[in-house]
């Protein structure tokens, strides 16, 4: 795989941790963030699927909905109009068969005590 160049500014402190990590590793800074950028993107994109692939099929699919247009402006409405009197608040737990479960017996004693069903 052919290699660019990259100038990158970070702050100090990483920096100097960097230096220091390349002294006790034994390898190039470049080594280390060559090696920490692709562990990121390994993170963030799954393996064996490429963005512009993703991003081609749902513009296919986008054509095959005529009513695509209409339901995404509803979202937006909906979104800017509607209060969430959750927005902003994490909600701990897993969904199981289709239901929610909260995380944890307190979790569930206020949902049930507020009827939260």
């Amino acid at each position: 795989m052919s290699r660019i160049a990259l100038g990158l500014k970070i702050d100090a402190g990483a920096r100097a941790a960097l230096e220091n990590l390349s002294k006790v590793d034994g390898r190039p800074v470049n080594q280390l963030v060559d090696e920490a950028i692709k562990s990121y993107l390994s993170r963030r994109v799954p393996k064996g699927s490429s963005l512009e692939a993703n991003l081609a099929a749902l513009r296919e699919y986008r054509k095959l909905d005529p009513g695509f247009e209409r339901a995404l402006d509803a979202l937006v409405e909906a979104e800017a109009t509607l209060e969430d009197p959750l927005e902003g608040e994490p909600i701990i737990g897993d969904f199981i068969d289709g239901r929610f479960e909260p995380a944890g017996p307190v979790q569930s004693k206020i949902r049930e005590l507020l009827d939260a069903d």
